[in-house]
C-alpha cells in the first residue's frame, strides 16, 4: 500500500514538473520569436510574461508558430488575429499596447 502510494505522489510530481517546464519553455520560445521579429528584450520579455500567465499551453504554442513577417508591432497583432482565437487576441493586443507604453513591465 506505502509503496503505490509513493508511486502516485512521484508521478504527480513529475507530472506538474513537465507541465510547468512545458509552460515555461513555450513562453521562452515566445519571448524569442519576439525578439527575432524586432522588438526590444523589454517588451518581448514583459509581453511573454504577461502571456504566459494569462494563456494557455495550446494557446501559447499557437503563438509561437505564428509565421509570416512581423517587423513592427502592429504587424505582429495583424498576425495574431489569424490565430482565431478571441482571448489570445486579446491577451496578446493588450500586453502589446501595456508592454510597449511602459504600463506594465
Amino acid at each position: 500500500m506505502l509503496r503505490n502510494l509513493k508511486r502516485v505522489l512521484l508521478l504527480a510530481v513529475l507530472l506538474v514538473t513537465l507541465v510547468f517546464g512545458a509552460h515555461l519553455y513555450v513562453g521562452w520560445r515566445v519571448r524569442s520569436a519576439l525578439v527575432e521579429a524586432g522588438m526590444s528584450d523589454r517588451v518581448a520579455t514583459c509581453m511573454s510574461r504577461r502571456m504566459v500567465k494569462r494563456l494557455s499551453l495550446p494557446q501559447l504554442i499557437r503563438l509561437q508558430k505564428l509565421e509570416g513577417d512581423k517587423k513592427t508591432l502592429g504587424a505582429w497583432v495583424r498576425a495574431v488575429k489569424a490565430v482565431d482565437d478571441s482571448e489570445v487576441i486579446v491577451v496578446a493586443t493588450t500586453s502589446a499596447a501595456l508592454c510597449k507604453t511602459g504600463l506594465a513591465s
